[in-house]
């Protein structure tokens, strides 16, 4: 073994971890190891500026991330055997300088440890490889040290070494951690995989070209101009300007003027046409993405159109429904007496159609709890790259529907966890608020 070179699934690491048998080690080096992301920043200033803005420099800090595993995850491995590897594991990409430096459990975000520092310069340029042929499960080899993996091979730094990375440039890299397997053998993160599988991967276009795109600068302030600097902001699901138009939404109708007591017949189309993964994807089992249309008469009153039925397996959980509630896990991991559990789809009216891919623990229940997820394959009604999703609705107009111009709203919206979660846990409201993504309207005549 090289010095300083983290190999994947050594056996310290699988006694440890039971489950995680392809984990970079934990313990083997020091936070001071590794360099500061200030220090980088002192040469790399707008790249720097660009990565303190991201989540990548939040994974530890973002307050959702910060109470799942402090109140849920870490709790848990304590209690249970069989998913007692999260307590190193979460944070093995979530905390890579306290995972490395055997920092376990982390202190909290309070403290001011270098846990706080997240996906720093350090994590992503001192990456090798990964001992997997479809890497997961923090499955990289790690070098740190005055050599650098970047994606040029003329680079000439004055302050340290460059070794060109073909696998710092490749989805590979981004797989290491954005793809997951449960203690219980279920696929709970898969981006990486849904890409591989789909239209983007077979064009050649990666990860990096719409979540680092380039433009022309500098990637440090010695450095030349070049007209392909890539963004180290990392743009995805929490920023809205790429939520907003991610899938188009269209409206359609035979009809253009309409009776009083008479039927409305509607159907919507969503198209992924830009995302190269599923809508959502990422932590799906959290993930909210759903579709709401209203009809507004001529008098301003709204009536909700709940979307019809198909009839698949399953499809129980991609519908609404106010009264279904679920999390009943959250108690047994919390220790909370009396606890019944939340509402399944928290705010979202009854008969919206929900787009997303239950997760199922051992006991049949749903779940936001990713390591604790026994069975995820049961429905996925999720948007695929490219992929049309077509839904139907039958509205029958009140007979003292008022006459005038009725105006058919449709919106789509995206949450990163149900309002439900964020409102038991006190968080803060912009990390459950609904984001718009796309909408549209269609309009008639009531005669």
């Amino acid at each position: 073994m090289k010095k300083g070179l983290l190999t994947v699934g050594a056996i310290a690491c699988m006694a440890l971890v039971p489950y995680f048998v392809h984990a970079a080690e934990m313990g083997k080096l020091k936070y001071e190891s590794f360099e500061q992301p200030g220090d980088c920043g002192a040469c790399h200033t707008e790249i720097h500026e660009e990565w303190r803005q991201s989540l990548m420099s939040q994974s530890f800090t973002h307050q959702w991330d910060e109470v799942e595993y402090f109140k849920l995850a870490l709790p848990h491995a304590l209690k249970l055997e069989k998913v007692s590897g999260v307590k190193a594991g979460c944070i093995a990409c979530h905390g890579p300088l306290a995972f490395l430096s055997g920092d376990i459990p982390p202190k909290p975000v309070k403290d001011g440890t270098r846990a706080n520092e997240g996906v720093s310069c350090e994590i992503c340029h001192g990456i090798t490889g990964t001992s997997e042929a479809v890497p997961f499960n923090f499955s990289y080899n790690i070098s740190p040290g005055n050599i650098k993996q970047g994606p040029r091979r003329d680079a000439r730094p004055e302050s340290h070494e460059v070794n060109f990375s073909e696998f710092t440039r490749s989805p590979e890299l981004c797989a290491t951690c954005h793809d997951e397997q449960s203690p219980y053998g279920a696929w709970v993160k898969a981006t990486y995989r849904e890409w591989k599988a789909g239209p983007y991967a077979r064009e050649g276009t990666r990860c990096q070209d719409c979540h680092m795109y380039d433009a022309p600068g500098k990637a440090a302030e010695m450095g030349p101009e070049r007209k392909d600097i890539a963004h180290h902001v990392f743009h995805g699901s929490h920023f809205e300007s790429k939520l907003a138009g991610a899938v188009d939404l269209a409206l359609y109708s035979t009809k253009t003027t309409l009776s009083a007591g008479g039927t409305l017949d509607l159907r919507a189309e969503l198209f992924n046409g830009k995302a190269g993964h599923f809508v959502p994807s990422g932590s799906m089992e959290e993930r909210m993405f759903w579709l709401e249309v209203y009809a507004v008469d001529a008098a301003g009153k709204r009536h909700h159109m709940p979307v019809q039925p198909k009839g698949f397996k399953g499809e129980e959980f991609t519908i609404a429904d106010s009264r279904a509630v679920t999390y009943q896990d959250f108690g047994e991991i919390m220790g909370l007496k009396d606890y019944k559990g939340l509402s399944r789809d928290g705010n979202v009216p009854d008969g919206a159609r929900i787009f997303r891919r239950p997760f199922f623990n051992p006991k049949g229940e749903m779940t936001v709890c990713q390591w604790y997820t026994a069975e995820n394959t049961g429905v996925d009604y999720r948007i695929g790259p490219r992929e049309t999703r077509t839904e139907n609705y039958s509205w029958s107009l009140p007979k003292d529907a008022a006459k005038g111009f009725l105006t058919v709203e449709a919106r789509l919206y995206y949450s990163q966890i149900p309002s439900s979660v964020g409102e038991f846990f006190k968080l803060e409201k912009s990390e459950y608020a609904p984001l718009l993504v796309n909408s549209n309207s269609l309009r008639f005549e009531v005669k």
